[in-house]
């Protein structure tokens, strides 16, 4: 335990609270601001780094996350939807979820990263704001198909004006425009409050982890197996298109990381309006009951450890 990061048991005190039934809750209202709190951070962090260098550089990477966002459904589908026996719009929701990307878990890969002194490209928080979307579309599509019934318009203002999408991208152009020295002057709030901040966040999802694991119990083994084995496949799309695109051994190991990461925030509130028929409960229950609570506490250094063989392999030297 002495070398599990504190952030890890604010995660773990919330989910033992949330397992007795404790009273204890944070406010909505804190709650809502500590997540906005997290995700301009997020956002600013990149626009800084984007700031440095030309878009147009980063196309590559973009286009091929992008691919990657779109496929990753593409290959859950039919797995949930014939070996889960889940209805199709179930099927395509839990999809779209494991296609699309977490940002707390984002955020404590950079913690963890930090703790380590491993470096990664900082302009991750772009292709992390870029991976959100593609998942979003494909599970729409995979759940309704391409009719005339699809409200296109309806679709596209979900995913691109969701809260979080706007405090990502917001946060990363106001970062790119403002540069460095624009930005110094908050760094008290968005930057050295970065870890306690994420703290108190991990405390609230050990919380809402806890409440999802009831509803994981009467669904059965196949979204447990499914939310373990789903995360640890994806990282090694994640790590092998990381190795391909050159990036670095932190760039790597955290491409692998979103890649393993499943979302609780934009999927969701996306699914909602565009396939209400889809249960919720189901998708939620692995994303957050399981996925998550195994990336933080396992599969961030798992999959940095992943990473670092694969270098070895390709590099044939030492890390």
């Amino acid at each position: 335990m002495g070398t599990l990061d504190p952030v890890l048991l604010f995660f773990i005190m919330g989910l033992v609270a949330g397992l007795l039934r404790s009273e204890l809750r944070l406010p909505a209202a804190v709650y809502e601001l500590i997540s906005m709190l997290l995700l301009l951070t997020i956002g600013l962090k990149g626009g800084i780094e984007l700031a440095k260098q030309p878009v147009t550089d980063l196309m590559v990477q973009a286009l091929a996350v992008t691919a990657m966002g779109a496929a990753l459904p593409l290959i859950a589908f039919p797995i949930l939807l014939w070996l889960g026996r889940l209805p199709r719009a179930d099927a395509a929701s839990i999809a779209a979820h494991y296609g699309s990307v977490s940002v707390a878990t984002y955020a404590v890969a950079v913690a963890y990263f930090a703790s380590q002194n491993v470096s990664f490209e900082e302009y991750m928080p772009f292709l992390l704001t870029i991976l959100e979307i593609p998942a979003i579309l494909v599970g729409i599509l995979l759940a309704r198909g391409i009719s005339k019934d699809l409200q296109l318009g309806v679709v596209m203002h979900e995913v691109f004006l969701g809260k979080g999408i706007v405090l990502l991208v917001g946060g990363l152009l106001i970062g790119w425009i403002a540069g460095s020295e624009g930005i110094a002057p908050l760094k008290p709030l968005f930057f050295d409050l970065f870890k306690g901040i994420l703290a108190l966040f991990l405390l609230e999802m050990g919380l809402i982890t806890a409440a999802q694991l009831g509803s994981l119990r009467n669904h059965g083994l196949f979204l447990i197996v499914f939310g373990l084995c789903m995360p640890l496949f994806s990282s090694v799309i994640g790590i092998s298109l990381g190795l391909l695109l050159g990036l670095s051994l932190g760039g790597t190991a955290m491409l692998g990381i979103l890649a393993a990461s499943a979302s609780y925030i934009a999927v969701p509130a996306a699914m909602r309006i565009s396939v209400p028929q889809a249960n919720p409960t189901l998708s939620l229950a692995a994303s957050l009951g399981v996925t998550f609570p195994f990336n933080v506490l396992v599969g961030i250094p798992l999959y940095h450890s992943m990473a670092a063989y694969a270098f070895t392999l390709m590099q044939g030297g030492s890390i």
